[in-house]
């Protein structure tokens, strides 16, 4: 599961996303879009964003709901503390953030 998370982060768009779910959680992919082209000048299309939406997931570092017809996209930052604890804290039994 680490390779997955390293794999997403390696991403500059991927980490992108993260930021603008950091400032404000639970957005949709059009808000994701609109945010990345206002602020970053990012031009990518709302596919692309999408397929980069699909690698965090699979990595745990964002998890999607659905409300109504929309679906919204909300940070998940355990795996980041598992990784992290390894290093910091190997003493701590593995699995515990």
């Amino acid at each position: 599961m680490a390779e997955d998370v390293f794999k997403a982060l390696a991403d500059p768009t991927r980490r992108r996303i993260l930021d603008e779910l950091v400032e404000r959680d639970g957005q949709t992919l059009f808000e994701i879009c609109a945010r990345l082209a206002t602020k970053h000048g990012l031009g990518l299309t709302r596919q692309a964003i999408g397929q980069h939406l699909v690698v965090l997931e699979s990595a745990g570092l964002v998890r999607s709901r659905r409300q109504g017809r929309y679906k919204f996209h909300d940070l998940n930052t355990e795996p980041l503390e598992l990784i992290v604890t390894r290093w910091l804290r190997p003493d701590a039994p593995e699995g515990t953030p």
